[in-house]
């Protein structure tokens, strides 16, 4: 299958991956690594945090974002990176065992006026639980290769 370029992307249209859940083991191994906060790593401890009980931590939660992101669609198109994030927002808790689905909104894209090989393509991600609220929203940019730069079509 050939890969989704620029062209492809269509402002206004919505994609949704998933579900995909986090469990318990995944919780605590990913916080024992990068995030040791008890509210992460103890369920005792956890129930006596602001969150109420063991969560995932939100950077866990935006790889585990990331990952259902790069497997459904960054994956499939001629993505060449991106210039960065505008907004992450961490919602509510990421419990373990609760199945998390991917909303992915894109917003506009623009051609890039510098390097006509490419485009951006913002986009907003919303990681939801069961009942459709989210947990995470973000924002963020993606490059994306154009099929056929201004260029090449010019000649």
């Amino acid at each position: 299958m050939d890969k989704l370029h620029y062209e492809d992307f269509v402002e206004g249209s919505t994609h949704s991956f998933g579900p995909r859940t986090m469990t318990r083991d995944e919780i605590v191994a990913y916080a024992r690594e990068f995030d040791s906060q008890p509210m992460h790593l103890d369920d005792e401890a956890a129930k006596d945090s602001l969150l109420g009980g063991l969560s995932a931590s939100g950077w866990h939660t935006c790889c585990f974002m990331f990952r259902m992101l790069y497997d459904n669609l960054i994956s499939k198109s001629a993505s060449l990176g991106s210039p960065g994030i505008e907004e992450t927002k961490w919602l509510r808790p990421v419990r373990p065992d609760i199945p998390l689905t991917l909303h992915v909104d894109i917003l506009d894209k623009r051609a890039s006026k510098s390097r006509p090989e490419m485009g951006l393509v913002r986009m907003r991600a919303q990681l939801r639980g069961t009942d459709g609220v989210p947990v995470v929203d973000q924002t963020s940019t993606l490059l994306i290769g154009v099929r056929e730069p201004r260029e090449a079509a010019a000649r």
